[in-house]
């Protein structure tokens, strides 16, 4: 029974993406709420990323000083592993799995209230595609804006060591500085922008499916959010796997 709900819900997911990535019958409508969804799904979040990824790099930076540092290690490992941490996983994934909670309830929940007050239902009845009408925007801008995000956590996370070493004097800022230029390779961050735009288009599509697709009340709209959250947050870490093999 499980497998064939799940491939139900995937043949129901596909047939509404299907209606979704449609041509929008009006562009300047279109283009208007997708500046809006950047706004509402992106700009908003950025106060969460930064904060979170300052302490995390903060975090990271002290783990790594205080349980792999070695008197036979040179002093720069704890800036290489912070950086290389941030880089590969952190800003791109932990930090979309977080979003993963923050945006895709969001999107669920508007998108269910919309549907049990009959707000789909009435769209449907002019005549307007409202899967492409309301998703689209969101998945689009949701898209746009999470490279900037990820860039933006890797930075915060770089200065929240930066924090450790002037403030806590955990590590000399020179034997950060080093660190974190050693080895570099600009494919990590590439990949790290790359991976964020796959896990955009899963916490996006999911968490509209989840809600689009409610039936009953409120009470099915709560439902929803939570599905759309978890369903969202296994794709992520699924394809963190594939991703992180294919890209490497």
């Amino acid at each position: 029974m499980f497998i064939i709900h799940s491939l139900q819900t995937f043949g129901e997911y596909l047939l509404l993406m299907g209606r979704t990535f449609s041509r929008p019958e009006r562009m300047r409508m279109f283009l208007k709420k997708y500046v809006k969804e950047m706004s509402d799904l992106g700009v908003d979040s950025i106060g969460i990323v930064l904060l979170i990824s300052f302490f995390i790099g903060a975090v990271i930076c002290i783990q790594m000083k205080l349980n792999i540092q070695s008197p036979w290690m040179p002093k720069f490992v704890t800036g290489y592993t912070t950086r290389e941490i941030m880089l590969l996983e952190f800003s791109s994934s932990i930090m979309c799995l977080i979003l993963a909670g923050k945006v895709g309830s969001n999107i669920a929940s508007e998108l269910g209230t919309m549907r049990v007050t009959q707000q789909i239902d009435a769209l449907e009845i002019m005549g307007v595609n409202s899967a492409s009408y309301l998703i689209l925007p969101k998945i689009m801008g949701m898209i746009t804006i999470m490279p900037f995000l990820v860039i933006f956590s890797a930075a915060t996370g770089i200065l929240g060591a930066y924090a450790t070493a002037y403030v806590g004097h955990v590590l000399t800022p020179e034997d950060l500085t080093i660190g974190l230029q050693h080895d570099f390779n600009a494919w990590f961050v590439w990949m790290s922008i790359i991976k964020s735009l796959f896990f955009a288009f899963i916490i996006s599509s999911v968490s509209s499916y989840y809600g689009y697709s409610v039936e009953g009340g409120s009470v099915e709209v709560g439902k929803s959010s939570t599905d759309a959250v978890v369903s969202s947050s296994v794709l992520i870490l699924f394809s963190d796997v594939f991703l992180t093999q294919l890209l490497s």
